[in-house]
């Protein structure tokens, strides 16, 4: 029997009480000047956990109304999608964005709830699908207040309260632990994987063979069609621009395998996403990426590994808007090894890319379970029987 069990058994024998959200905590309303807020204490919903970094939030400046005002052992919680997910415990006096939910614990009710376990309660799986259950609207579903007040917790005696308390911390600390080896470890294979991927790429002699794109590929181009937002029609098919899926659409004009090429965009010369990437199937490709077809799967992945290996730099025009027009980006020689060998190339750079950078496989899968486990675990802690009314 854990420790947790043991102290329920001599406290709570018949069982925890619950309460009604409403009845314990109320959702605060008091505004502050937000103008009068430097960084660290306004809260907005994309600095909201807990990370304040100096800034504030760019959707709420300091022209605006007021800032909801938080303190200390409150619990934020954002309050509109995508960002329903975000729960954060107060440790100062601030201001919070209107669009963050702060809950404030009632005077009479401080004594019997720790402010951390109460936190913990609200950062649950089944807090977080309460509030996204019960969220209206269509484009930006908020959370419903008067739903949020009925959600029901448990109240266990202080004595267990801090016994969950004091095991979640360690467990956190652990996980944070852990979690930073493993993303340390990834971050090894990466630059890793960059530096072998150049060695296996970069051609040796002075009789290497180059080529240039129009001599390898066929350019898709010419089928391309930006759709407005307004006039997409949702559905299941990918819609792709410079640097991915940016919406899902109900029709498509390639069904294939094909490489994608970002043609304008700050990634171009930042790079913090891959400018080149392979799409498979049905999709719908705007004016933002370059369309590449190639004749086997080799030669495809080959371009792709090359490409997000160089600096395009010297091919991109333009200042405020970077772009790597069809022109230049048909000037581009890339080195050819024979067909065996590039073939060889390609099958050890998909093992090592797979083991980087796929959720599924590798080191990215066990950050993942870990902080599933996490998860299990405290959501397991945090489940009671309820006492009989």
């Amino acid at each position: 029997m854990s420790r947790v069990e043991e102290l329920i058994y001599e406290l709570a024998p018949d069982g925890v009480q619950f309460r009604q959200l409403g009845d314990v905590a109320e959702i605060a309303s008091t505004r502050v000047d937000a103008s009068k807020l430097d960084g660290s204490s306004y809260v907005g919903v994309d600095n909201l956990l807990p990370n304040f970094g100096g800034r504030k939030d760019s959707g709420f400046g300091a022209n605006s109304s007021g800032a909801i005002r938080y303190q200390p052992g409150d619990v934020l919680v954002g309050n509109i999608r995508p960002y329903l997910k975000k729960v954060w415990l107060s440790d100062r006096d601030g201001g919070a964005s209107p669009d963050v939910l702060v809950l404030s614990v009632k005077s009479d009710w401080r004594a019997a709830l720790v402010p951390r376990f109460f936190y913990f309660l609200i950062a649950s799986d089944t807090f977080i699908a309460f509030a996204m259950r019960h969220a209206k609207g269509a484009k930006m579903p908020r959370g419903d207040k008067a739903a949020t007040l009925k959600y029901r917790i448990p109240v266990p005696p202080l004595e267990v309260q801090r016994e969950i308390v004091r095991i979640l911390d360690q467990f956190t600390e652990l996980e944070a632990e852990l979690e930073a080896e493993l993303e340390a470890e990834l971050e090894a294979r990466k630059r890793q994987f960059a530096v072998f991927r150049e060695s296996l790429l970069t051609p040796g002699g002075s009789d290497a063979r180059w080529v240039t794109l129009p001599e390898i590929s066929t350019n898709r181009d010419g089928r391309r069609r930006p759709v407005t937002k307004a006039a997409r029609v949702a559905g299941s098919i990918p819609y792709y621009g410079a640097s991915g899926v940016v919406d899902h659409v109900s029709d498509y004009l390639f069904d294939g395998d094909y490489l994608l090429v970002s043609e304008d965009g700050a990634n171009l010369l930042a790079r913090s996403a891959p400018i080149a990437f392979s799409i498979s199937g049905k999709a719908w490709v705007n004016n933002h990426a370059h369309v590449l077809e190639f004749d086997t799967y080799a030669k495809r992945r080959f371009v792709e590994f090359y490409l997000n290996s160089i600096d395009l730099a010297p091919y991109v025009t333009g200042g405020a808007q970077p772009k790597l027009n069809q022109a230049n980006l048909n000037r581009l020689r890339i080195p050819w090894p024979p067909r065996t060998e590039r073939e060889r190339i390609v099958e050890i750079l998909d093992k090592f890319d797979a083991l980087v950078n796929d959720i599924s496989a590798g080191l990215p899968a066990e950050l993942a379970a870990r902080r599933k486990q996490y998860e299990y675990y405290r959501d397991k802690l945090l489940t009671f029987e309820e006492a009989a009314a």
